[in-house]
């Protein structure tokens, strides 16, 4: 995906002297945050996109940020803003996102891409759930058809997952906190899909034989090391697929960030 944006950034750059512009805005100093944005900031240069870093400290105000939301808006070389998440408690991200105009938003978080996703009709597609969807396209997993279950429904990742898992004509069930019997949901599960935010939360007992395991989780185990909300070590054995953590989603998020990127930078000079 990295090498076919790095293509096309070249054609851009030599047909229209155009070259895709992304701005970061990170507020504090959130390790896992930090590591996010250095990681999008070395995909830009891999693929050849003027890359803007602002970070802002953590007592940052309201005003202040969406400011500079305002002024990113108006920047012309700018194609894409990107509002690092989480934010400090005291900032309201609904309105941050908000602010972003939705042709540079390209989390697709704004309230509009929403709205556009939901009826099928989008430009951008939030970057996890759009990863997920690739990795199952490359690997030529049907999706039609099948049963699939998202465990988590939050605005970034279940939400939007469901909805795209749904666009392709998959069952989907959403599982939560509140949800009864989860163990038995998740093991009648084709396709499962793991967003809960908690270590190796699913365990053997919960996956179907030969199910495709998509572990969207990023947390830390209790010597501290990375890892993902499946169990993976007991789980493999039990699947067809599995991604890994790291590894797996993340890199997938970042491309797909540089794919949105892209074609934020068409979408605004009519290309």
């Amino acid at each position: 995906m990295k090498e076919e944006v790095k293509n096309q950034v070249l054609r851009l750059k030599a047909e229209h002297g155009i070259t895709p512009g992304l701005a970061v805005v990170i507020v504090g100093d959130d390790p896992a945050s930090r590591v996010y944005v250095n990681n999008k900031k070395k995909a830009c240069e891999l693929v050849g996109f003027k890359s803007e870093e602002y970070a802002l400290p953590e007592q940052t105000t309201q005003e202040d940020l969406l400011n500079l939301v305002k002024e990113l808006n108006n920047k012309q070389d700018i194609n894409g803003i990107l509002v690092q998440l989480p934010l400090p408690k005291h900032l309201d991200d609904k309105a941050v996102i908000e602010a972003i105009n939705p042709l540079k938003d390209v989390d697709a978080f704004h309230a509009v891409n929403v709205g556009k996703i939901m009826l099928g009709e989008y430009d951008f597609l939030p970057c996890t759930p759009a990863g997920v969807m690739e990795m199952l396209h490359a690997y030529d997993i049907p999706v039609c058809g099948k049963n699939c279950v998202v465990i988590g429904r939050s605005n970034i990742v279940g939400k939007p997952m469901a909805m795209l898992l749904l666009h392709e004509n998959a069952t989907v069930t959403i599982c939560h906190s509140r949800t009864k019997n989860l163990s038995e949901v998740c093991s009648k599960a084709d396709i499962l899909v793991a967003a809960v935010g908690k270590p190796k939360f699913v365990t053997e007992d919960m996956v179907k034989d030969g199910a495709v395991v998509i572990d969207v989780g990023m947390d830390r185990d209790e010597n501290g090391r990375l890892c993902g909300d499946v169990d993976f070590e007991n789980v493999k054995q039990k699947c067809s697929y599995i991604t890994p953590v790291p590894g797996g989603v993340g890199p997938m998020t970042i491309a797909t960030l540089m794919k949105n990127t892209l074609k934020a930078a068409k979408i605004q000079n009519n290309l």
